[in-house]
């Protein structure tokens, strides 16, 4: 072999062998500790339950939304169908239809109000049960069923520490039937009676009843001797909601854990007898 062969053989040898020499190994990543991968699966979780939340929120407003419009649709095919009735008796009587041009006014004092029946199931999330309750307009303040109700300070605000006071009959998320529940109070109010006055805590909670979700100031008294645990009365249903006295459960009872499904509701509703109390 001729000499600049060999010498062009070497070179090349010599490049390649520093090449393998002069690249950088990759690091070998740390293996994983199980205190690690717990985190790891515990930040998944949590983002992914905040992703459920998002997405059951947002469907439950797109149901809401469909159905303001679906009530809507059905409106105007009513008028539209009456508009056609009156065209028809019109034209059976040789008269052309007058057309009116002029703006009539809107009334939309009902628009953004819930109508509901004279019994609903109502949610409490900050207690988690759903519970039975009577829309009053005749009363003023709404009413919880309470009992052993105990005051105390926290923070130098007054609170009350009770338990929801419910018969046997009282439809409610079991284990939290002698469970405690805590509230600031809001203010007191008298209450006079035939057996004479006293005065009552007026706590707020978080209610929900179908689309109405708000904060609602009841009064603590003990209902058990009553068909319904829960009282809604004026101050409630002042600017949001409409009384139906017909009807009874126009909405869903909400779901809350260790409770009953909502499609099972039905036979708790039927054992309901006429509305006679108070």
């Amino acid at each position: 072999m001729r000499p600049g062969v060999l010498w062009l053989s070497a070179g090349f040898s010599l490049l390649l062998a520093g090449c393998a020499v002069t690249q950088p190994e990759e690091p070998t990543p740390p293996p994983l500790s199980e205190a690690s991968f717990n985190a790891r699966i515990l930040e998944l979780e949590s983002q992914l339950g905040q992703q459920c939340q998002q997405s059951a929120a947002m469907q439950q407003r797109q149901f809401d939304q469909q159905l303001a419009m679906t009530a809507d649709v059905r409106e105007v095919g009513s008028l539209l169908r009456g508009l056609q009735a009156d065209v028809r008796e019109l034209e059976a009587r040789g008269e052309e239809p007058v057309i009116i041009r002029e703006e009539c006014e809107v009334d939309d004092t009902l628009e953004n109000k819930t109508l509901v029946g004279r019994s609903e199931w109502v949610g409490f999330p900050g207690i988690g049960t759903y519970l039975k309750a009577r829309v009053d307009s005749g009363a003023n303040t709404s009413s919880l069923s309470a009992t052993d109700v105990t005051r105390f300070e926290r923070d130098g605000e007054n609170w009350v520490r009770f338990k929801l006071a419910l018969n046997d009959d009282d439809v409610v998320v079991e284990h939290l039937r002698d469970e405690w529940i805590e509230a600031p109070v809001e203010r007191r109010v008298r209450i006079v009676q035939a057996s004479g006055e006293e005065t009552r805590p007026v706590v707020s909670l978080l209610m929900t009843l179908g689309p109405i979700r708000e904060n609602v100031e009841f009064t603590l008294n003990d209902r058990s001797h009553l068909d319904y645990p829960v009282l809604l009365g004026r101050r409630f249903m002042m600017d949001i909601a409409l009384i139906d006295v017909a009807e009874t459960y126009l909405h869903e009872r909400p779901e809350f854990p260790g409770g009953e499904p909502a499609d099972q509701a039905a036979e708790d509703e039927a054992a309901d007898q006429d509305d006679s109390e108070e």
